[in-house]
């Protein structure tokens, strides 16, 4: 699997590229500015792109507008943005796109390389990985003014988090340590409560439920 990257600390991105090379991918390039970056994924077509959100020169969010660009030459191209701190602006911006794989991580989730490798492989297979963290807030903010979120038990508000991060009905049984009959009842009435349609296809569920939570800002 072919891996652009873009960091530009050296250290971190030399250790990023140790670590994902250790997982058996293979890195097709790994710059540190903005320009560098639209340049390798214009020529380069790699299965998914790693991106930090600031880069050089702009130190904004240079990274994440490079990913849209090629994401509007080349739909569906797997992006997986990493970012210091929770910006809901970005990752609403991210999940706007809603074509093929997108992931959203704090850079903390780098330390955890099972966890960041997880996310990589979710998202160039065209699933999603979003940081904990950020469903946290946007699950917080909704609930406090959202009738319908209300009507979740303390129960169904876990699985929906777990479901925002991109994982499966099996992987949230895990997680719970509970059947997949009793996730699969969990989800469905989720989905009834939410008045979200219920779809096979995972990234389009986490889209759909993020959506929701993410609507009025």
């Amino acid at each position: 699997m072919r891996v652009v990257l873009a960091e530009d600390l050296f250290l971190l991105r030399d250790g990023l590229v140790r670590l994902l090379e250790a997982h058996d991918f293979e890195i097709a390039a790994a710059v540190e500015s903005g320009p560098e970056l639209t340049r390798a994924l214009a020529e380069l077509e790699p299965d998914v792109a790693v991106v930090d959100v600031r880069l050089p020169p702009t130190h904004t969010d240079e990274g994440l507008q490079c990913a849209f660009q090629a994401r509007r030459s080349r739909p569906g191209l797997p992006v997986l943005v990493l970012s210091q701190h929770v910006e809901q602006l970005y990752a609403r911006e991210l999940l706007a796109d809603g074509s093929g794989g997108v992931g959203y991580l704090l850079k903390d989730r780098v330390f955890d390389a099972e966890q960041f490798v997880d996310a990589v492989r979710r998202v160039a297979a065209g699933g999603t990985a979003m940081d904990p963290q950020v469903i946290q807030q946007l699950l917080s903010r909704r609930a406090a003014d959202d009738r319908p979120l209300a009507r979740l038990t303390p129960r169904e508000l876990e699985v929906l988090e777990l479901m925002a991060q991109g994982r499966s009905n099996a992987a949230i049984a895990g997680q719970l340590v509970v059947t997949e009959r009793a996730i699969a009842k969990h989800t469905s009435n989720i989905f009834a409560k939410l008045d979200l349609e219920v779809s096979d296809d995972d990234n389009r569920r986490v889209l759909a439920v993020l959506a929701y939570l993410d609507q009025g800002r």
